[in-house]
């Protein structure tokens, strides 16, 4: 057990007294949430009831979770922090950089020769800072955090938007940029808009086709991508009780699909059933001590709409499959309704793949379910149709599941089985397929569907199922195939029908694994050094932004008026860009590449003011840097959404953008904003969007009394000499326009030591 257990002692006490005091202080039934974050307050102790959506609030995580690809920006971050080690348990996990080509091992040997130099800088940045490292084939992150480190009541962030997966084990668990996570590990707070509270009730019990997928496809299309931002989402009833935990972890994964802080469950039998299972007893007996706690208070689900924000009631019986998509989660669709969607809009109903596994469902029963599906297959004479691809979740699941026949099953009907990593899912795909833009559809039992997501291709249409009706529809071939209802034809001609899938929830003989793949820090890890190449094109030290001038900002360029969603995949692109998440100037050559030009229709096409010339935005960006001219840029609404990434944040600061203007933003986003140093800004009136012109000049005035609630003034220069005036809102507590003031957060805790 990699927990140690007398510091989880301490945490349960401390957890269970800080509870007691808050029951006192705000004289009233209490929330799971509320429980698990009053329980983490940084000072202990509230003065009083905070105010959800309003008051910035300050709680001391457990630990930290870093993957490979955002680890590398936090390390170099926390490198220039001045601190001997890590102040709280974190561990780092590389699972980000493996590309899906050929197969597993091939694959595992090619990314650690190609990925040599960042392996070893984490590795021994690790070493030196006291962090757990998880070695390349170890697992993804997610997969590995609900196996080894999480735990019932717990508080962890993790440098990846679907680090909530560990909400399936009762842990309050955030997605946040690497910034954060330096802060944390530098003893610093966490500091969180006091969050919503969602509360979502199941009933009933899941029954043949239907999944735990299906619960979080259902709520997206309830919720929409914006539903669930500055929420968190609480789950509670009868219902969560006939869910495993590796179940509830599929549904608080994609609670980031929602906007959602994060997700979880109350404690339950399935819990602890599931520590038992990974070797955890002590923990879920220490968890059955405190299990009071680790629930919401029964005045609480007798009458949910009077403490929750909102209120959401799920019937697990009456559930039916989910089909979401093309190019938002949130687009939902049963299965029995799916193929005339299909058909009305003219997607392709042949699809060219299918994948399951990725760190939202690569589970020991997600894949015996799939497996339940293949066996079928055998048994009926069927092949796969499509190209089908299978991502276990951990070097755990895929060596019990290799030991007890599950993965052979999926390779006898054509499957192929990859890395234990993320691959498609992030974009990480050597994918095969002529011509390269061809328009095709896809379906996975992945999290997250943007346009060129899994393949770079804006043409591919991609569609989001559990892992059992992937697998399913891959023998099929088509969209307009419905497994409850429809029949195949087999290789020998012959009408047959596929039975509802059954799982396993764990391994009748337990989990096994000869090597998990995990590195211990040494006993004494100062004596390490750790070193950069200065002429590397993958790793580059960092320097400080510079701290604000104490003056209006005046002068300002329009760098891009984005036009629609903007993630941060179109402000970042993940997919061979992997590469360079450790060199900031390198990267920076990505920056809003995918965004479309309001003025011209355009992806990476914006007009440079001194040139009259249309350019990419990162060169437009660095002749203006170059001539000392800031930049602003101006969005739509629930700009960022999607990964946690930073480098959505610093790239646009590293070329000299000062203000980002829009008309809302993701949560995790207008953070890592705010953390560099750049003013994330909204409009009092979403219609002055269509106010700012492509050639106007910009002045922002009111930073000399910039101060929470108090708006700002963007003063614009239209090129015939007319002006215009209009109010800006903001978000910044004390301590963040501090940052600001300091040029990043970064700068202002060295401040402080």
């Amino acid at each position: 057990m990699l927990i140690d257990l007398e510091a989880l002692k301490i945490a349960y006490r401390k957890l269970s007294g800080n509870i007691k005091e808050t029951r006192i202080i705000l004289n009233k039934p209490l929330t799971l949430t509320e429980k698990i974050l009053y329980g983490h307050l940084f000072d202990q102790v509230p003065k009083g009831s905070y105010r959800r959506g309003i008051d910035y609030v300050n709680f001391l995580p457990d630990r930290v979770a870093m993957q490979d690809a955002t680890a590398q920006m936090a390390l170099l971050q926390f490198m220039t922090a001045g601190r001997k080690s890590t102040a709280v348990p974190a561990t780092v996990h590389c699972d980000h950089l493996i590309l899906a080509n050929a197969g597993g091992k091939f694959d595992l040997e090619q990314a650690r020769a190609q990925n040599k130099e960042v392996y070893t800088f984490l590795e021994s940045v690790s070493a030196r800072y006291g962090i757990g490292f998880w070695k390349p084939g170890a697992g993804i992150i997610h997969q590995v955090v609900i196996e080894n480190y999480a735990f019932p009541g717990g508080m962890m962030i993790g440098t990846d938007s679907h680090t909530p997966n560990a909400g399936g084990l009762g842990m309050i668990a955030i997605g946040v940029g690497g910034a954060d996570a330096v802060d944390v590990m530098s003893g610093m707070p966490f500091e969180l808009k006091m969050p919503k509270i969602l509360g979502v009730e199941l009933t009933g019990k899941l029954n043949g086709w239907a999944s735990p997928k299906d619960v979080i496809l259902k709520l997206a299309g309830i919720l929409t991508v914006e539903g669930g931002t500055n929420s968190i989402i609480e789950f509670f009833g009868e219902g969560t009780s006939n869910i495993s935990a590796t179940g509830k972890g599929t549904i608080c994964n994609m609670g980031a699909e929602v906007g959602a802080t994060c997700s979880l469950f109350g404690y339950d039998n399935r819990m602890r059933t599931y520590l038992h299972a990974t070797g955890r007893k002590e923990v879920a007996d220490l968890a059955d001590e405190y299990a009071d706690m680790l629930c919401p208070d029964p005045e609480v689900m007798n009458n949910p709409a009077g403490y929750y924000d909102r209120y959401v009631k799920i019937n697990l019986s009456e559930l039916e499959p989910y089909i979401n998509g093309p190019y938002s989660p949130d687009v939902a669709h049963p299965i029995s309704e799916f193929a005339a969607f299909v058909r009305e809009n003219g997607y392709p109903e042949k699809f060219d793949a299918g994948l399951i596994g990725s760190c939202t469902n690569s589970s020991y029963e997600d894949i015996s379910r799939a497996a339940c599906i293949a066996q079928q297959a055998i048994e009926k004479n069927l092949k796969v149709k499509s190209e089908f691809i299978i991502t276990p979740g951990s070097e755990q699941i895929r060596y019990t599941c290799e030991r007890d026949g599950l993965l052979g099953i999926f390779t006898e009907i054509g499957g192929v089985i990859m890395a234990n990593a993320c691959g498609p899912c992030i974009g990480q795909w050597a994918r095969k397929i002529d011509p390269p833009d061809k328009k095709n559809s896809i379906l996975n039992s992945y999290n997250r569907n943007f346009a060129k997501r899994n393949d770079g291709n804006p043409n591919t249409h991609s569609f989001i199922a559990s892992p059992e009706i992937v697998t399913a529809m891959t023998l099929a071939g088509t969209l307009m195939f419905n497994p409850l209802t429809d029949s195949l034809v087999n290789e020998k001609g012959v009408e047959v029908i596929l039975e509802e899938p059954v799982g396993v929830e764990l391994p009748e003989n337990g989990f096994e694994v000869k090597d998990s793949g995990y590195l211990p820090p040494p006993e004494n890890p100062s004596a390490l050094e750790v070193r950069v190449n200065p002429a590397s094109e993958r790793l580059q030290l960092l320097e400080p932004f510079e701290k604000w001038d104490g003056r209006d900002l005046t002068g300002m360029k329009l760098l891009i008026k984005v036009k629609g969603k903007c993630t941060t995949d179109h402000i970042s692109m993940a997919g061979p860009w992997l590469r360079y998440r450790g060199h900031l100037d390198n990267i920076s050559n990505n920056l809003l590449m995918g965004a479309i030009n309001f003025f011209n229709g355009k992806p990476n096409s914006v007009r440079n003011e001194f040139t009259g010339e249309y350019s990419e935005v990162s060169k437009t960006a660095r002749d203006y840097k170059s001539k000392g001219v800031p930049m602003i840029v101006v969005g739509e609404e629930n700009y960022g959404e999607g990964s946690s990434r930073e480098h959505a944040a610093m790239e646009p600061r590293h070329l000299g953008v000062r203000v980002l203007l829009v008309k809302s933003f993701a949560r995790i986003h207008e953070t890592n904003l705010k953390k560099q140093g750049i003013l994330a800004l909204t409009f009092m009136d979403p219609n002055d969007y269509d106010k700012i012109l492509e050639d106007d000049t910009f002045e922002l005035t009111g930073l000399d009394s910039f101060s929470p609630g108090k708006p700002l003034t963007l003063k614009i220069y239209h090129t015939g000499g007319t002006t215009g005036e209009i109010q800006l809102k903001h978000t910044y507590g004390a301590l963040q326009i501090d940052w600001f003031k300091a040029g990043s957060a970064l700068n202002y805790m060295k401040q402080l030591s």
